[in-house]
This record gives C-alpha cells, sequence and structure tokens, in this order.
C-alpha cells in the first residue's frame, strides 16, 4: 500500500498495525511532518514499532520509477495543492498516481473542496466527475464507487488534516474508489487530459 501525502503518517502505522505482512508506503514532500511517526514505526516491535513501514520523502512528481506498479492499494487523502490537482486529474501528476497501481489494484481518494479552497479560490472549488473520470479512464481504470464521505469513514481514514479541514462538520467530502482494469502507460508517455484545464 502507497499513502500520498501522507502528512503525519498517522494512517500509515494503523494501516500497517491492521495488516503485519503488508508492506505500507508513507510519501510526503515534508520530513518534518512525518518525523514522529516514522520514529515510532523503528521502535522494536515490542514497543509497538512497525517494521513493515516506510516513510519517503519526496513530491509526488519527484517519485522513484522502481515505485511504478507495486501496489496493490493507492491511497491519497485530502489532498491539497499540486497533490490535489493531480488526484482531480486537472494536471499531468494523474499520469504518475496512476502508474503506482498495479494490474487489478485499487486507487482511493478522498477529498473535500469548497469554492474558496486554494488554488481553486477563482470559483473552481467543484469536482467535475466526469473530468475526474475520463482522466483515469485514458489510464487504465475505472470508477468503481463515488460517494459522500460518512462519519464511520472519516473514522478509518484516520486523517489529522481532515480534522483540521473540519471535514464532516464545516465540509462535505467525497469517496472516489477507482479499479485498475488494464495496465498503466509507461512512464513519460505523454498523456491527455481531458475536459476542462
Amino acid at each position: 500500500m502507497i499513502d500520498l501525502g501522507t502528512g503525519d503518517g498517522r494512517a500509515v502505522l494503523l494501516e500497517a498495525a491492521r495488516d503485519p505482512d503488508a508492506l505500507v508506503i508513507g510519501v510526503d514532500a515534508v520530513a518534518e511532518v512525518m518525523s514522529d511517526s516514522s520514529r515510532r514505526a523503528s521502535r522494536s516491535t515490542a514497543r509497538g514499532g512497525r517494521p513493515n513501514t516506510v516513510f519517503l520523502l519526496s513530491g509526488v512528481e519527484l517519485l522513484p520509477a522502481g515505485l511504478a506498479g507495486i501496489a496493490d492499494l493507492v491511497t491519497i487523502r485530502f489532498p491539497w495543492g499540486s497533490l490535489l490537482e493531480g488526484a482531480l486529474g486537472r494536471s499531468s501528476l494523474v499520469a504518475t498516481i496512476a502508474n503506482l497501481v498495479r494490474a487489478g489494484g485499487t486507487l482511493e481518494i478522498s477529498t473535500s473542496l469548497i469554492d474558496h479552497d486554494p488554488p481553486l479560490g477563482s470559483g473552481r472549488g467543484w469536482i467535475d466527475l466526469a473530468q475526474v473520470e475520463a482522466s483515469y479512464a485514458s489510464l487504465g481504470f475505472a470508477l468503481t464507487e463515488v460517494r459522500p464521505i460518512t462519519r464511520a469513514d472519516l473514522d478509518d481514514l484516520a486523517s489529522t488534516w481532515a480534522g483540521r479541514l473540519r471535514v464532516g462538520v464545516d465540509r462535505p467530502a467525497l469517496l472516489f474508489r477507482f479499479g485498475r482494469v488494464r495496465a498503466g502507460i509507461r512512464p513519460g508517455s505523454q498523456v491527455a487530459i481531458r475536459g476542462e484545464q
């Protein structure tokens, strides 16, 4: 499993505890936010360590090529900035995200967006479902589920950022789930993003 934009890494530790046989990778571009979870993961197992975790300091656009196609599950929990743009199929990062998921794997995106959210403050604080679906379809994915995020989902997602955003209190949120139905594009290939740019 790969959690992109993992933030404080809390979700990575919980996923690693749920499935000790799975390798769980948390990726974020800011080392400081992951440092506490990284330290906790490196403890001995007797002290609650999680040897099945890896924290990777990287922006999504700079991910190592060796991660392509390795994940059964890629999660993006309440992305912001360029990761949000890519997750919604509004930038070329969508191809990088898609390339992480193996054939038969799943991509889950949890998002909350309102009109004044930066960088979407110019009235684009809405999600164009057709664009999102078309962007991922062009990369070999089928949209299998889209629905409002429930209180139970928020507990399961274990996202500190969702709490800061007040998701479920002041903000609506959506869960997108995609299944990879065919092999991805090769890294470096040109990708046409359909819909409004």
